[in-house]
């Protein structure tokens, strides 16, 4: 087993020779790293001019570890052997460490390094590896690499604060400012004014030059400033990524938020976010996403009827993304323009997240890597859950999920009604849990009260129909006009899935007849979905529940389309009964909808030719045509997920069954 480790870039603002001179306070032992009781020099060589001194050191360092592995053990301490290398005319020190003790079963190699910084020479740059491999240890390999890296971390997560310590107790005792190592000859070796000589310790001779060194250049306050709060062993994979693709990219490397981002998304492990990351880069390539933002043009239907936008920052600064999706014509969206144009529709939005974090990091002070995503479902029914627009929807997410890990913070669903679970029972499945875990609900006005959104907005940041005093300058949404949609041929080309109706059965009806679909409900509680187009002609459309039994043979031949459920004589209330009221659907008008049933039984969708209007557009017809689809989704199914939801969050209450 082998565990690494790579620090980030820290900088003290202080000469090298100070921080030398500091360093050098570290020994025999220092109070300030308990785990260090000592140290005897076993060798120190100067060469003739004084300008490299090679020291070893045998040090003593305490065996942090439980009391019964301490025993198993047989030790209470371990001793390194620490070998520096001070080269006052390239002004470096380089430092490698290795274990003593258990070297036949352990491997530690430690290397640290410090150098003039490459942009100002009174400032020092400090960097560390290390690598541990344990080859054998009784059997407790795994807790020992456990325990040996976490005490490491714990150990370094202290040094700059060491040096910071020293530097000022060189200050008490009145020590400023050192001079530079000169020849015996007497002549400085450089002029601290000369930029090209303040690049020493970048020799151009070695591997890790100046312009090597500056793809990988990740300074430990810069990752604070920028990036955010890591621990140690995030930063070292940080770096090591940065590294390794710094190694294999010829081009241009991503960002290093982008980079965070993917190793946060597999929980940085680094050969998992490489993977994915170079899938994410060649699918940008391939795509265009660099130019999107420049070259992508919104059809008409999006300016007018896309009801989403940006709308300010929520209180930790982010971004704030509105999505009124309960205002969204999905069908006529889709029918407008095409998968293809939402999806990338969708990736604009996602490209401009990007651009606005990187503003608001610059502009807050402080790093804003995510962006705040707020989805108001008021007004969401059974049009929503439209076949081909779940797919485009799932088809977004896949997306997104795969080239935009980490983007969203937070992530507000309000204004819940009860169709929503079934909604939720479809997508959350494509949403990893760490994303989920982003979620949090608001059924009814459940977003007004405390804990609401005042805990995420401020109050003069909420959205005007939200009832609050910001007017938010999105579009309304509703219905897209006909007029706007596109060909059947040009669909095609958006190779958009609403053109493949196979999951939709048509019927065409005479005048007087009616259209029944039985649906067998053996639990209460049950959901029953429908959507369907009138393609000629006005329909009636009921939803009936039997009072009375029905042979399995008259249901079956009603399934094959051999004769209606209700037959003539039925009266309603003693042999069936109405559990929604009756839809008059004109020519040309999309329905969906849904029933939440309250008993079991048999239900029927029956459609019928409307006596109570006349289509003059089409009264010339004398057949009516519908096209339908339905499903039911079992109690079981629509309670499990409903719970999951408010186990997900408390705040998702009963109200948003309204």
């Amino acid at each position: 087993m082998v565990q690494e480790y790579q620090s980030p870039v820290r900088v003290y603002k202080y000469p090298f020779e100070i921080v030398m001179a500091a360093y050098e306070r570290r020994f025999p032992t220092s109070p300030l790293i308990p785990v260090f009781v000592g140290s005897e020099v076993t060798a120190d060589d100067t060469t003739n001019d004084g300008s490299i001194r090679t020291t070893e050191r045998r040090c003593k360092l305490v065996v942090e570890a439980p009391y019964l592995l301490k025993k198993i053990i047989g030790v209470d301490y371990v001793y390194f052997i620490q070998k520096n290398v001070l080269d006052l005319r390239e002004r470096c020190l380089n430092i490698e460490a290795t274990n003593e003790t258990f070297s036949t079963r352990v491997n530690v190699l430690e290397k640290c390094r410090y150098y003039v910084h490459p942009e100002n020479s009174e400032w020092t740059c400090y960097e560390q590896s290390a690598l541990l491999d344990i080859k054998y240890f009784l059997g407790f390999e795994s807790s020992m690499e456990k325990l040996g890296m976490k005490q490491y971390i714990q150990n370094i997560s202290k040094g700059k604060e060491i040096i910071e310590f020293y530097v000022d107790e060189l200050k008490k005792d009145g020590i400023t400012n050192l001079p530079r190592w000169i020849p015996s000859g007497g002549d400085q070796t450089c002029d601290p004014n000369n930029p090209e000589e303040s690049l020493i310790g970048f020799n151009k001779d070695s591997p890790t030059t100046a312009d090597s060194q500056s793809k990988i250049w990740l300074e430990d306050e810069y990752i604070k400033r920028y990036i955010g709060e890591l621990t140690p062993l995030q930063e070292s994979k940080l770096v090591q990524f940065k590294k390794q693709l710094s190694q294999l990219q010829k081009s241009k490397l991503p960002s290093d938020t982008t980079l965070l981002r993917f190793l946060r998304a597999t929980d940085f492990n680094i050969e998992k976010a490489r993977e994915n990351l170079s899938q994410s880069l060649i699918w940008r390539k391939k795509h265009n996403i660099d130019n999107i933002l420049s070259e992508h043009e919104f059809p008409e239907a999006i300016k007018k009827y896309f009801p989403c936008g940006w709308h300010r920052h929520d209180k930790d600064g982010r971004p704030l993304y509105i999505l009124r999706l309960g205002q969204m014509d999905v069908k006529g969206l889709l029918k407008s323009v095409g998968e293809d144009c939402l999806l990338k529709q969708a990736m604009h939005v996602c490209e401009e997240g990007l651009k606005l974090t990187k503003e608001a990091t610059h502009t807050s002070g402080k790093p804003i890597t995510t962006w705040c995503l707020l989805v108001d479902l008021e007004g969401l029914n059974m049009r929503h859950l439209w076949r081909p627009g779940v797919g485009a929807l799932l088809r977004i997410i896949e997306i997104v999920e795969s080239n935009y890990p980490e983007t969203l913070g937070q992530v507000l669903i309000i204004r819940a009604p009860r169709v929503f679970p079934v909604l939720w029972t479809l997508v959350s499945t494509f949403i990893n849990e760490t994303t989920r875990q982003k979620f949090l609900f608001y059924g009814g006005n459940d977003y007004q009260s405390s804990g609401g959104l005042n805990e995420f907005l401020t109050e003069d940041d909420v959205p005007d129909f939200l009832g609050g005093p910001c007017k938010v300058k999105i579009p309304e949404g509703g219905f897209v006009p006909k007029n706007l949609y596109l060909k059947e041929g040009e669909l095609e080309k958006e190779a958009c899935t609403i053109t493949e109706d196979s999951i939709y059965q048509s019927v065409t009806l005479t005048k007087g007849q009616a259209h029944e679909v039985f649906v067998q409900c053996e639990e209460s509680s049950s959901v029953i979905t429908w959507d369907f187009d009138v393609m000629r002609q006005d329909i009636n459309f009921n939803v009936l529940r039997l009072l009375i039994d029905v042979q399995p043979s008259t249901l079956l031949n009603c399934a094959r389309g051999n004769l209606n459920v209700i037959e003539k004589g039925w009266k309603e209330g003693e042999h069936y009964e109405k559990v929604e009221q009756t839809i008059l659907c004109h020519d040309g008008e999309s329905v969906q909808g849904s029933h939440l049933t309250t008993k079991s039984g048999t239900y029927v969708l029956q459609w019928y030719w409307s006596s109570d209007s006349v289509n003059i557009s089409s009264g010339h017809h004398t057949k009516a045509k519908i096209m339908y689809y339905y499903e039911m989704l079992k109690s079981a199914d629509y309670r499990g997920s409903m719970s999951s939801l408010m186990s997900a969050n408390s705040k998702f209450s009963s109200r948003s069954n309204r």
